[in-house]
């Protein structure tokens, strides 16, 4: 679904936090930076380049973010309560190696738009 949603335009951004990034050692993401999109079968169906980031409170992600993500929320509430059903769940609390991690309005998340610069499913 969220694969379908890129290729035609729906999803343009993602939100991801900044403690996953900094528990794994990784750099934030940066603008200009390119990615290969995989499908379900993990074929490379679509290169990806981000145009924006930012790094903001969760409490900040405004309604016109949460749907940019392209699944159909649009209420902050809707985003709000699909994002921390994920952030709270066992593999991300165990990808922190924090049982008990959660988060609030000041737990700060990255922002992320991208556009599709190449498809390559008819490369």
């Amino acid at each position: 679904m969220l694969v379908t949603a890129v290729l035609d335009g729906r999803k343009t951004a993602t939100t991801g936090l900044v403690a996953d990034y900094e528990h794994g050692d990784e750099a934030l993401p940066e603008i200009g930076e390119r990615s290969v999109v995989v499908d379900s079968a993990d074929r490379p169906v679509a290169v990806i380049e981000i145009t924006s980031v930012r790094v903001v409170p969760l409490g900040e992600v405004d309604v016109a973010h949460a749907m940019d993500e392209g699944e159909g929320h649009t209420t902050i509430a809707q985003w709000r309560a699909d994002h921390e059903e994920f952030w709270h769940g066992q593999e991300m609390r165990s990808a922190l190696g924090d049982p008990t991690f959660t988060v609030d309005d000041t737990t700060p998340v990255t922002l992320e738009r991208f556009h599709v610069i190449a498809d390559l499913r008819t490369a």
